[in-house]
């Protein structure tokens, strides 16, 4: 079983630099999507693959932020957010339970240019987050994927030293997010590269992402009780069309 997950950085624009051929080509069994920046009334006029169920969460502002789930075969059930009002206005989340597991497809929000949502991200959302995850747990194993907006070691990013108090690699992000795999989360692309230079997003200034100045921010984190299932993990840089670039697991 494939799970891909990419942050396309607007839907609209990525169609128009090849989504539906890349999707078509991916072979996923489940493609999650983040920062969507579109209501699915904006797409009826698409065609999408054949054999997929999906389904949005879109934000309360229009083109901002959202996440998409398309999977062979209807998921048993589809939640939305956390249930918590403040975390759930900007479309951030969508909860498909499956069979034997629970997949969250998360776009965690950005602290921000002078870390003005650094408080929000680290002391309400991230904590929220983890017991949202901890909670569906109960039940079945969760995959959780998606942008975290966070690179969570110095190995995660290409230029760690000029970055320590930008968002995205604070010690408070960096903190929040080992709490989470100390909760019992396994990062999955780790389990089989411990090197740097992987990453999966760049600066769109000219020639970044050519040499490969970026940072790991985009994960598939697993229960425990998913490992011995975990046969791969992978980032695919060589995808264009966003600033992100797909990232995935496949699961035995």
């Amino acid at each position: 079983m494939k799970l891909v997950s990419w942050n396309v950085n607007g839907l609209r624009a990525v169609l128009q630099r090849g989504f539906l051929d890349f999707f078509k080509g991916s072979d996923a069994d489940v493609l999650c999507l983040q920062e969507t920046k579109a209501h699915p009334d904006q797409l009826n006029h698409l065609d999408w693959p054949p054999g997929y169920h999906h389904v949005w969460n879109w934000a309360e502002k229009p083109g901002y932020s959202g996440t998409a789930v398309f999977s062979r075969g209807k998921p048993l059930k589809v939640t939305y957010g956390m249930g918590i009002a403040e975390h759930d206005r900007e479309g951030r989340i969508i909860n498909a339970e499956f069979e034997d597991f629970i997949l969250v497809n998360v776009y965690t929000p950005n602290s921000k240019r002078d870390l003005l949502r650094l408080d929000y991200r680290t002391r309400e959302w991230d904590v929220a987050y983890r017991r949202h995850l901890k909670k569906l747990e109960r039940r079945k194993p969760v995959i959780f994927c998606g942008d975290l907006n966070v690179a969570h070691q110095a190995i995660d990013i290409a230029r760690p030293k000029g970055n320590e108090r930008n968002a995205g690699f604070t010690i408070e992000e960096r903190t929040t997010f080992t709490a989470l795999l100390k909760a019992g989360f396994i990062d999955t692309f780790r389990e089989f590269e411990k090197g740097g230079g992987h990453y999966t997003w760049w600066s769109m200034m000219p020639g970044v992402r050519a040499k490969n100045i970026g940072w790991r921010i985009d994960y598939f984190g697993i229960s425990a009780a998913l490992r011995p299932r975990l046969k791969d993990a992978f980032i695919w840089p060589h995808v264009m069309g966003s600033d992100h670039c797909p990232v995935g697991i496949e699961l035995e």
